[in-house]
């Protein structure tokens, strides 16, 4: 017994040392990514909640089932019986599911809810959805940039595949960020499995939902909805950093915006001064 338990024990103690796997899928994977939000962490409970659920049912019919092949069977029963009824075993099939569901429904509708209602955020990120890459606004910092697929031989040491992008997203954690989304060609969605976000951009409107990133690290993400040929070259990276790391970056960025229209200003201008000269 010591020579199976003590390999186990060190083998969980390694697991527990191994830094959280996060930010995008894993080899193998048979559940959820960790949840990074608490729209996430509802999303795991229900689904936890329910799997439970189906695992007992399941248990239920199969033991069900084994009893009525051991209990009625033909050589036990040469001279079946003739009823046909039972009320109350009828009342119990009928009002266990009822039960189930109602069960269900209460989380269900509460996470609906929580989706849904867009708290008082403390930051909106716009996300704009083209054929093939993605548009980002912060538009009370006046910051805007396009994000696109990295190339696999652009591909840094620890970059995954068809997950990076060359202008990630930054957000501040422990923040209530406000999420729009839209799209100028056709239906994209926005998905970020960590954080439990997943929302269409839909040309001609403006859907909203919200995230808050419990901690600091990278997520990544891909559009889920099946937007054309290069449906699956649309990856969504997000670093999520600390409040005074995420103003550091929106100064650095917000010089670098301003510096690139002065001088889109000032070659309109020239362009304008010696198309009135006389």
């Amino acid at each position: 017994m010591s020579r199976i338990f003590v390999p186990a024990l060190a083998f969980l103690s390694l697991l527990a040392a191994a830094p959280a796997l996060a930010d995008q899928p894993q080899p193998w994977g048979i559940w959820t990514q960790p949840a990074a939000s608490p729209t996430m962490h509802q999303i795991v409970a229900l689904n936890s909640l329910i799997t439970g659920i189906i695992l007992g049912i399941v248990v239920l019919v199969f033991g069900l089932l084994g009893y009525v092949i051991y209990r009625f069977r033909a050589s036990r029963n040469p001279v079946p019986a003739k009823w046909t009824h039972n009320t109350p075993l009828e009342l119990a099939w009928t009002l266990g599911p009822v039960l189930v569901l109602v069960l269900i429904a209460f989380p269900s509708f509460h996470l609906l809810y929580s989706m849904d209602r867009v708290k008082d955020a403390d930051l909106t990120l716009k996300v704009t959805g083209h054929q093939w890459y993605w548009s980002y606004d912060y538009p009370d910092q006046k910051i805007s940039f396009d994000a696109n697929l990295v190339q696999d031989s652009d591909l840094k040491p620890g970059q995954p595949r068809l997950l990076t992008a060359d202008a990630p997203v930054v957000l501040p954690v422990d923040t209530v960020v406000r999420i729009q989304t839209t799209a100028d060609d056709v239906i994209h969605s926005w998905s970020v499995p960590a954080l439990g976000v997943k929302i269409d951009a839909i040309p001609g409107r403006l859907n909203e939902t919200w995230v808050k990133i419990d901690q600091p690290g990278t997520y990544y993400g891909q559009c889920s909805q099946l937007c054309g040929i290069n449906h699956g070259f649309m990856p969504i990276e997000i670093d999520a950093v600390p409040k005074d790391q995420f103003a550091a970056w929106l100064q650095q960025n917000q010089a670098k915006q301003k510096s690139s229209s002065a001088g889109r200003v000032q070659f309109a201008d020239t362009s304008n001064r010696g198309n009135n000269r006389p």
